[in-house]
């Protein structure tokens, strides 16, 4: 079975090419579907379930294949789940995804500038919606992390804010983590394997 991946995030397809290393899995520019404006207004709800599924409808419409989306995320508890699902737009940046990775680290540690470890807490969030047909019923898989945010940055590995979440698991920053450290405790890998759970049957027949 051919899965589409629907995300153009450079970052996300690096980790997803390896947590499904095994599938036939391709990405919507590897599918032929050009970026366009329409893409722009997919990420305006204000849950990250509703923000896959819109993802997920619309590429599996454009392409027929069966598709799955992530909308991911930091929530900051003491900045009331902030950023959320504005995670990755929060500084009202656009550019390349080092630039934007810059900026909305920035606006993060400006906002808790002096905050304790206390009000530090947080976790990263991960929601995939599965349309296996166009017209199938949503699927949805959902995983997270738990630690707090640094006040300056640690290692450079990872994407997004990686290099300021501190993994209460691993006990470092994802930034200094290793790519198979990540992927052992990440929200990503933990939705992703919740995916994996209920595709099995077709993953051992083939279909």
């Amino acid at each position: 079975m051919k899965l589409l991946v629907a995300t153009r995030s450079t970052g996300k397809q690096r980790e997803v090419r390896r947590l499904l290393a095994d599938l036939d899995i391709v990405f919507p520019d590897e599918a032929g579907v050009l970026e366009s404006l329409a893409e722009a207004g997919l990420e305006l709800h204000d849950s990250f379930a509703a923000n896959a599924r819109a993802k997920a409808e619309f590429f599996a419409k454009q392409t027929g294949l069966p598709t799955v989306a992530d909308d991911s995320g930091l929530e900051v508890i003491s900045l009331g789940g902030a950023p959320g699902v504005r995670s990755k737009r929060w500084a009202g940046v656009t550019g390349p995804d080092a630039v934007v990775d810059a900026a909305n680290n920035a606006e993060l540690l400006r906002r808790l500038r002096g905050a304790p470890e206390n009000k530090r807490r947080a976790r990263y969030r991960c929601v995939l919606v599965l349309y296996r047909t166009v017209k199938a019923f949503p699927e949805t898989f959902e995983g997270s992390c738990t630690g707090r945010i640094l006040e300056e940055p640690q290692g450079t590995a990872g994407f997004g804010y990686d290099p300021l979440f501190w993994s209460d698991e691993l006990a470092k920053s994802f930034g200094d983590a290793t790519a198979e450290e990540k992927d052992s405790v990440s929200h990503r890998a933990r939705a992703f394997a919740a995916l994996r759970a209920a595709l099995n049957p077709e993953m051992e027949t083939g279909t």
